[in-house]
């Protein structure tokens, strides 16, 4: 039997409180890593998620920052360091999409905060994580895009563009790295149902409309990207690096076309 095992090692998952985040953090806590819950503001749900992961039996406790501000990131580190005793698996989970808007019509600031979040954090937090990761010569790090790291969504260019990036971030760290005991992956998530996107899966137009671009014909659950995570960052995905993991029910083998062109 093949079991997904992270007994000893020490995850932070940035974005924990809730959603994909959370999902992450219990599976990970449940294959026996002790886990940092990361939040940005809401303290009550991060709690809430460490709760459910010591009732479980396992170790998790949780710490605050902004992610996409270089000196939090620092004290982030610090405080999981001196709580944890070290980093072995990193998580860059945090993100936000922004609001829809074409480029022609968007705010450059909206635009500048939507890369921050989703692009400049996965570094701010990877920079600090490779410390420790190199000097132990072990460590995971799981950057998580979107199917839109490969397809276009109009009035979301930031998003997209943002999330191709950090595709070719976790190329390049990863290459970086290669030798050195350290692995390096993304997982590209496609239509999750998670609070963020409930206004779509409960009105049952949009969720039709949504089940049509996913081969699937339905949307994942949380937990689906829980366990590739946790997969990914064990030792069972040992010969793995610098590749993007679709969990998306088969959104990017274009459904529209299995009746032909």
């Amino acid at each position: 039997m093949l079991n997904i095992d992270l007994t000893g090692r020490r995850a932070l998952v940035t974005g924990s409180s809730s959603g994909l985040g959370s999902a992450i953090a219990l599976a990970m806590a449940d294959a026996g890593a002790s886990v940092a819950i990361h939040y940005l503001k809401d303290q009550r749900a991060a709690d809430d998620v460490v709760a459910r992961i010591r009732q479980r039996g396992g170790t998790a406790q949780a710490f605050q920052a902004d992610v996409s501000v270089v000196s939090e990131v620092q004290r982030l580190f610090d405080e999981v360091t001196l709580a944890f005793g070290g980093l072995d698996i990193l998580v860059n989970n945090a993100g936000m999409d922004g609001a829809a808007a074409n480029c022609a019509d968007s705010d450059p600031a909206q635009w500048a905060r939507v890369l921050a979040v989703d692009l400049q954090a996965p570094y701010n937090c990877a920079r600090l994580a490779l410390k420790p990761m190199l000097a132990q010569q072990r460590g995971v790090i799981i950057n998580i895009t979107s199917v839109h790291e490969f397809i276009p969504w109009s009035g979301y260019s930031a998003y997209t563009s943002a999330k191709a990036g950090l595709s070719m971030f976790t190329k390049t760290l990863a290459q970086e790295v290669a030798g050195s005991g350290v692995r390096v992956l993304a997982i590209a998530p496609g239509a999750i149902k998670t609070p963020i996107n409930a206004s779509v899966w409960q009105d049952p137009k949009g969720l039709a409309d949504l089940d049509e671009k996913i081969a699937m014909g339905r949307l994942g659950e949380p937990d689906e990207i829980g366990r590739v995570a946790a997969f990914l960052a064990s030792d069972l995905a040992s010969y793995i690096t610098g590749t993007s993991i679709a969990v998306d029910g088969g959104m990017l083998i274009y459904p529209d076309f299995r009746h032909g062109g």
